[in-house]
């Protein structure tokens, strides 16, 4: 009985990385072995950049409430800020006040005195 060789699937496995491998440059796209470390690469830093967008964007949600704080009161900081807010028992996220900054400076400014007040 001649033995079976797997070729069927191994053609399967290597279709499956040349498809990921659309799009690069190259060999990268088209040899197998070099296709295959090209496509596990762009995985590993697809990975990385999905975290470093959340790292990313919570610093400018930063920089943007404490420009929008600054405007409102000069002596006030980011951190006093938080601060306060954490003191009077308000529960908004950074994400949405900064939208709140950005769009809404008549609400974001209500936030400001009640993170005064209570630090006060």
């Amino acid at each position: 009985m001649p033995r079976a060789r797997g070729r069927v699937p191994a053609h399967a496995r290597h279709r499956k990385v040349i498809k990921a491998a659309k799009g690069f440059y190259g060999r990268r796209k088209n040899t197998f072995r070099t296709a295959q470390a090209a496509v596990v690469k762009s995985s590993v830093n697809a990975f990385k950049g999905r975290k470093q967008k959340k790292r990313n964007f919570r610093s400018l949600w930063i920089q943007r409430i404490n420009a929008a704080v600054r405007t409102f009161d000069e002596t006030l900081t980011y951190s006093r800020f938080i601060d306060g807010l954490t003191k009077a028992g308000v529960g908004v996220d950074r994400k949405v006040m900064a939208e709140l900054a950005v769009s809404e400076p008549a609400a974001f400014a209500a936030l400001v005195q009640k993170a005064r007040a209570a630090l006060a």
